[in-house]
């Protein structure tokens, strides 16, 4: 059997910031059709959370400030961010990966 390497590259797509403050804030954007997995990375504490109308709370999964995440999403969710500790504020990156 013969391995395709470009039957599994990952190709970046679409990257969205979002401002991270003491209210929740989600993506503008849905993340594609294609879109399974996303990078996020933040330059702020914060904690994110995924869904079609996503609202992120303190109780959410907490990114730390310069390491980026993956996460596996479904096509058509957003992401949702607020700061973890009340008073920051910074900015959320999204690239949105596809395969």
């Amino acid at each position: 059997m013969r391995y395709e390497a470009s039957a599994v590259r990952p190709k970046v797509g679409a990257c969205q910031k979002v401002a991270v403050g003491t209210a929740s804030a989600a993506s503008a954007n849905a993340f594609g059709e294609q879109t399974r997995l996303v990078v996020v990375d933040a330059d702020v504490g914060c904690h994110v959370a995924f869904g079609t109308a996503p609202t992120a709370t303190t109780s959410d999964f907490h990114v730390t400030a310069g390491t980026p995440y993956l996460f596996i999403v479904d096509p058509g969710q957003k992401i949702a961010v607020i700061v973890d500790d009340g008073v920051s504020a910074g900015n959320l990156w999204v690239s949105e990966v596809t395969f």
